[in-house]
């Protein structure tokens, strides 16, 4: 005897995969990638001269709540910010989103990093991205500046070329640190590249930024339908990072921790940040401002909450940032996120020489395709075609 068709459908909703296998979950990492993609042109185009920097961040986490709000209408799933908007200029290195209110600045020629994020149905789309602030008549970007630029772009472009099921972490580590060598920079320390999964964007298979004694990880396999966020950040100096005097503003619910709050303001703080911001990262600006400061501290203190720190490299060093989403299909590595880059505007005195890092480069980004067999001639009997696969 057949069972109920309601008891079909919960079924069917118990043994749905929350994976690339699942059409439906690719549909949506691309839809995330395409508004993320989409912020990140808005945001490049609100980085002129005298730019308020926080005004920037809001304009840009604005546009990505703009744009969810336009898909899945008739459908309850939670989407938005999957990492809010931050703009970090120069030496800093990244999680800078000023409060409302705060006086900093783009100045022409400074050297500035966006990165964000966008969430649909808890699958997440991020992407970071490197630009030099001109004026009216811009002009070839050339010293360090050139060099640290050119120095993040070629190390994503190893990275994604590595990142292919069956290979290793820690293979894709190495190449990070000798295509940044090549132009005399650095991989800032401490920085990881993540497995996403949905409701996760911290996954527990990472690759290091940068490999040392202090700073090892498990060797681990790249799968067949999993997703990376693949985060390059690069210095002109050591890739030290230092906590910045500047308050965090971004941070993020630690769900799996638990503490009774004592502070009625913290306890109020608490249970909107839990209602809105359950899973993903957020900016306290979104937060009511009733006390916020001091329930966010009395939050951080019991590990409820985890900040985002301000990180800087030393004054007179320089940081790009360059971060994208990849899917391991079956047919290949799919890069989601990230905008197209133009090397010509940008004049270093080092280029690419070692053997093995221009045999990756040379090596094809994106997925085979198959083409279709061809059909046997009728004179040859034996004959028979193999697939080609173009890279």
């Amino acid at each position: 005897m057949s069972q109920s068709p309601e008891r079909d459908i919960q079924d069917k909703k118990q043994e749905e995969v929350f994976d690339l296998s699942n059409i439906n979950v690719v549909t949506k990492y691309r839809t995330a990638a395409d508004i993320a993609n989409a912020a990140l042109t808005h945001v490049i185009k609100l980085c002129v001269p005298s730019a308020n920097i926080s005004e920037i961040c809001a304009a840009g986490d604005k546009f990505i709540l703009a744009e969810t709000a336009k898909i899945y209408k008739s459908a309850k799933i939670e989407k938005g910010i999957g990492f809010p908007t931050c703009v970090s200029v120069n030496n800093v290195i990244g999680h800078f989103a000023p409060a409302p209110g705060d006086a900093a600045t783009i100045k022409e020629n400074d050297l500035v990093k966006i990165d964000l994020g966008v969430n649909v149905d808890g699958f997440v789309a991020v992407v970071a991205h490197t630009l030099v602030v001109q004026g009216a008549e811009p002009k070839p970007v050339t010293g360090r500046t050139a060099d640290v630029i050119l120095a993040a772009h070629t190390a994503a472009e190893v990275a994604l070329r590595s990142l292919k099921i069956g290979k290793k972490n820690n293979e894709v580590s190495e190449l990070i640190s000798k295509a940044t060598a090549e132009f005399k920079c650095n991989p800032v320390v401490g920085v990881l590249s993540h497995q996403m999964t949905r409701f996760v964007i911290d996954g527990p298979k990472v690759i290091l930024n940068k490999a040392d004694v202090e700073n090892k990880v498990d060797s681990v396999d790249f799968e067949v339908n999993e997703v990376y966020a693949i985060d390059i950040v690069v210095s002109t100096g050591e890739g030290k990072s230092r906590e910045a005097d500047e308050r965090p503003t971004v941070f993020k619910r630690q769900a799996e921790e638990s503490y009774q709050l004592k502070m009625k303001a913290s306890r109020s703080t608490y249970a909107e940040i839990k209602k809105k911001f359950p899973v993903f990262p957020f900016n306290t600006r979104d937060v009511e401002e009733k006390t916020k400061h001091m329930g966010i501290i009395e939050c951080v203190g019991h590990n409820l909450l985890h900040p985002y720190p301000v990180l800087k490299e030393r004054d007179d060093e320089l940081v790009a940032h360059f971060k994208f989403t990849a899917l391991l299909m079956p047919t290949g590595t799919v890069k989601i996120t990230g905008l197209p880059f133009d090397a010509s505007k940008y004049s270093s005195e080092f280029k690419v020489t070692d053997e093995t890092v221009k045999a990756v480069l040379n090596t094809s980004s994106g997925p085979k395709n198959k083409k279709k067999k061809k059909p046997a001639k009728k004179d040859k009997k034996d004959a028979t075609t193999a697939d080609d696969e173009d890279e």
